[in-house]
């Protein structure tokens, strides 16, 4: 249901996933800020799906457990809690889906990967707002210091009349206590360059086998690039669109010789 048409007189559904699974404290974290600002449901992985992105469990049934009445879990992907949440789970349809406070930053071609993204994105798709909210440090004693932040700005989008369609909002927080931030910056994705990211080593059974992560990376971007508000130490918010196309590029390749007729 778009922002416009939920009704005022009752407290707004929350919806809140992860990809980090039940006992993430960052879920926990993102529940408790939730429960000051409407009715919340947890539905979440049983397991950690970091790096599942948008996947589907397709090709094989799906367990689900009810903990009590507000919280499940599903043995599949951040994507399947959401949509068996929403088409299955939940008696009435959420009028937000939060997803997170993931356990890692979520920026630049983070978001092609991230679990934690791809569950705002189903929300999005589903037609209900939707917000990725991610940590970039480890500190569970720093995430905790966000509680209050996140309660003012997710009240802040909850309240909107005019949530834009076919956008959800992805928030990065710094590894820094709350009340040390800088403040909150609207951004654009930066883009980050992997090297040695890929791994060979010996496996004393089977031979050679190889391993995906880890390696170095360095960031390029815009000035106002999230991974540039982080490292100055704000709060990050970059808007993201489903549409994928580059509208820029479509009269010049409609130019090419690559259509008929």
């Amino acid at each position: 249901m778009p922002a416009s048409e939920r009704s005022t007189t009752e407290p707004p559904r929350l919806l809140c996933t992860n990809d980090d699974g039940i006992d993430a404290r960052g879920l926990q974290v993102l529940a408790e800020a939730a429960a000051t600002l409407g009715e919340v449901h947890t539905v979440a992985p049983d397991r950690e799906q970091s790096g599942s992105s948008h996947s589907l469990s397709l090709h094989r049934p799906l367990r689900v457990t009810r903990l009590d009445p507000t919280h499940h879990t599903v043995d599949g992907t951040p994507t399947d809690c959401v949509l068996i949440a929403v088409s299955d789970l939940l008696e009435d349809r959420p009028d937000f889906v939060l997803s997170g406070v993931n356990h890692g930053s979520n920026m630049g071609e983070d978001v092609l990967y991230s679990g934690t993204v791809a569950a705002a994105m189903e929300g999005t798709i589903l037609g209900i707002p939707s917000v990725a909210v991610s940590y970039v440090g480890d500190s569970i004693d720093v995430l905790e210091s966000y509680g209050t932040l996140l309660t003012e700005v997710l009240g802040r989008l909850v309240e909107r009349p005019d949530f834009p369609e076919e956008t959800f909002f992805n928030i990065n927080l710094p590894d820094l206590p709350a009340d040390r931030i800088e403040g909150i910056r609207i951004t654009a994705l930066g883009r980050r360059v992997y090297s040695d990211s890929v791994t060979r080593s010996a496996d004393p059974h089977r031979g050679e086998h190889v391993w995906i992560g880890g390696g170095k990376s360095h960031w390029r971007g815009r000035e106002d690039s999230d991974f540039r508000a982080i490292e100055a130490g704000y709060v990050s918010i970059t808007p993201l669109h489903l549409d994928l196309t580059n509208f820029r590029l479509i009269e010049e390749v409609r130019a090419w010789p690559l259509t008929t007729g």
